[in-house]
């Protein structure tokens, strides 16, 4: 499997945090601030980290990634064109009729492993998935990414039970800790510090890093790998909306496009500057 480089990586994320900007604003929906948050974690799985291989995606030796926030589908969609299990010119018809790319994640489209969007269930997909690995003697590796929102729902937490009871070492899920869900800040909502203890109580094992520093992504990823007793959560802070000023921390791009062609031309323009 080829690996790419940091820098390489990061051009990969600018290409894929365009085609979601595009995607949302050409369909006049969607949601753009949980896909760009996500979008580094992403490209460090896709394009380094995961066993996958476009040409041959039912592979029962691949990898699986469950998006179990589906509504971060430009995210999910757009980087799966990038890495070639697609056309990327296909994007264009997000959420439009006869387009097999629905607004929440869905089966049938090459490289997606489950049908997502009812929150919490995702999770509960990857205990099957890893019990089933199990059963064939299979050995691949199973992530699922969740939300900060979506993990109040309390099937998450039967989930996390079971991820232990059976000691899934091949389940990494990965937490996108962007503080923000539909109504508003997480905080807000339902309050819930001190996460990697919780998550350890459930018998979990726990790494926290900031989710847009790559060398941390890899690491992270790379450690969880190795880790043979049970499985493992990264709690990935992130910024929602990433990459485009006025989406950063901002609510309102949960789920809204830019509004006008200066906020699409602002987006595009911010995601094309020097990379950091």
């Amino acid at each position: 499997m080829e690996q790419q480089n940091i820098a390489e990586l990061k051009k990969i994320a600018r290409i894929i945090r365009k085609h979601v900007i595009e995607m949302v604003y050409e369909a006049k929906s969607g949601h753009p601030g949980g896909s760009l948050s996500i979008t580094d974690i992403l490209t460090v799985l896709y394009f380094r980290e995961m066993n996958i291989d476009p040409a041959d995606p039912n592979n029962p030796e691949r990898d699986r990634l469950i998006m179990s926030k589906g509504h971060a589908s430009p995210g999910l969609y757009a980087t799966l064109a990038v890495k070639g299990f697609f056309p990327e010119d296909l994007l264009t018809g997000f959420r439009k009729i006869n387009s097999k790319l629905e607004g929440h994640v869905h089966r049938g489209i090459p490289g997606v492993e489950a049908s997502t969007g009812s929150l919490g269930q995702g999770l509960g997909i990857g205990v099957g998935m890893c019990l089933a690995g199990r059963l064939d003697n299979r050995d691949y590796k199973v992530f699922v990414i969740l939300g900060d929102g979506e993990i109040e729902e309390g099937n998450i937490w039967e989930s996390l039970m079971a991820g232990n009871k059976y000691r899934l070492s091949n389940l990494i899920a990965i937490l996108d800790r962007n503080e923000i869900q539909l109504d508003g800040f997480t905080r807000d909502i339902m309050p819930m510090p001190d996460l990697s203890e919780r998550f350890r109580s459930f018998g979990w094992n726990v790494l926290e890093i900031d989710g847009h520093n790559y060398e941390e992504i890899i690491s992270s990823i790379e450690t969880a790998k190795k880790h043979k007793d049970g499985p493992t959560i990264i709690i990935a802070n992130t910024v929602k909306g990433k990459g485009v000023s006025y989406m950063e921390h901002n609510p309102k791009y949960h789920g809204a496009p830019p509004a006008s062609q200066e906020e699409y031309e602002r987006a595009i323009a911010d995601l094309s500057g020097d990379l950091q």
